[in-house]
């Protein structure tokens, strides 16, 4: 199956989702001030340079901005197989019992069975290691199932807290510091489970929030666990071939009712971030408030909830580039790439934001 604009003939391909960027406008750190990233405005016909600290100012009183509130764990772990191979693990989901699904960088994958030591951090060594289980989430799984265990008997949780690191995306390249324990985070993470940070909320501060509040501006949020696969580059030319990565989310009962009030007042649902528009629209299309999503939106996608959303700027042939195109309109989407990159905008994780609404049906 194609996907198509509604009322075009218009097949999309995923050569039409790349593009050409420099690799200084990858931004490696955050900015100064979390709200001091430039904002590129992209509700109108012509687009307007704006700063973040501008955008309470392009919302109205009664709108209800939704926030996905998952918390980006300490994922990133490094270890030694016994015959001195070194192994990563980037642990991709908490499964109970100990047991973690994780991506396992090595050169030699350890048979089942065989036990990893984990270096842990300096000064806290208990014996942290992780056995290999095998493939997750079947035998032919693409990740692989360890248990995750140390000499006091800690939850995975803890373990990852005192000795992972921050799961930094691919595209930066430093290790991580101090500064990213803080700012790869959102001021109001709560649930733990994510492995990339819901990037477009890294840009609120309690400055914006209370110029939100004196607007009028209702908030609140939702759930979705972001996994790793958000950095996977779409691989197939026909994009109906491709197999979706699943993340866990939950619309909790009280933002179903703040969802209903809106609609009632007239108000604006703002996402902010894709995660975000992913939670609210798996919602809507199913009627499933909490469970796993391989939702895929591409141009053609009926939206049901999401009406304005704030979001940084995606990789090439991801699908999150699909999803903002489908979500304000394909042609629309790569002129404001276009005059991002001209004007220096920076991209990615720690990069600028802007401001989208949703093309007319």
């Amino acid at each position: 199956m194609q996907a198509f604009f509604p009322g075009t003939e218009r097949a999309f391909a995923l050569s039409d989702f790349d593009f050409e960027l420099p690799e200084a406008l990858i931004a490696q750190h955050p900015a100064a001030e979390r709200s001091g990233s430039r904002l590129l405005d992209g509700t109108g016909a012509t687009s307007v340079d704006r700063s973040f600290k501008d955008l309470p100012s392009l919302l109205k009183a009664g709108d209800l901005m939704v926030f996905n509130d998952t918390k980006v764990i300490n994922a990133r772990l490094f270890g030694e197989k016994a015959t001195g191979g070194k192994v990563e693990l980037l642990i991709e989901r908490v499964l109970g019992g100990n047991q973690v699904a994780a991506h396992m960088r090595v050169s030699k994958k350890p048979e089942v069975g065989a036990t990893i030591k984990m270096v842990c951090a300096e000064g806290q060594e208990d014996g942290l290691c992780a056995t290999l289980l095998g493939r997750w989430p079947n035998v032919d799984g693409p990740i692989y199932r360890f248990v995750l265990s140390n000499d006091r008997g800690d939850d995975p949780y803890t373990l990852m807290e005192r000795h992972g690191h921050v799961p930094l995306p691919p595209y930066i390249t430093h290790s991580d510091s101090p500064e990213d324990v803080q700012r790869y985070q959102t001021v109001f993470a709560k649930n733990p489970g994510a492995v990339a940070a819901p990037t477009a909320a890294l840009h609120f501060d309690e400055g914006v929030f209370a110029q939100l509040d004196a607007m009028g501006v209702q908030r609140a949020h939702v759930t979705l666990h972001v996994g790793a696969g958000t950095f996977q580059p779409v691989k197939t030319e026909n994009l109906a071939e491709h197999q979706m990565h699943s993340e866990w989310y939950n619309v909790p009962p009280e933002t179903q009712e703040a969802i209903a009030a809106c609609r009632a007042r007239g108000g604006r649902i703002v996402a902010v971030g894709t995660t975000s528009v992913r939670t609210l629209e798996s919602w809507a299309q199913t009627g499933i408030a909490s469970g796993d999503t391989t939702i895929f939106i591409t141009p053609g996608f009926e939206f049901k909830l999401v009406d304005v959303l704030v979001t940084n700027f995606h990789l090439p042939k991801s699908s999150l580039m699909m999803l903002v195109s489908a979500f304000t309109g394909y042609e629309h989407v790569m002129g404001l790439y276009r005059e991002a990159i001209t004007r220096g905008y920076r991209f990615f994780s720690y990069g600028d934001a802007m401001l989208l609404k949703r093309r007319p049906a």
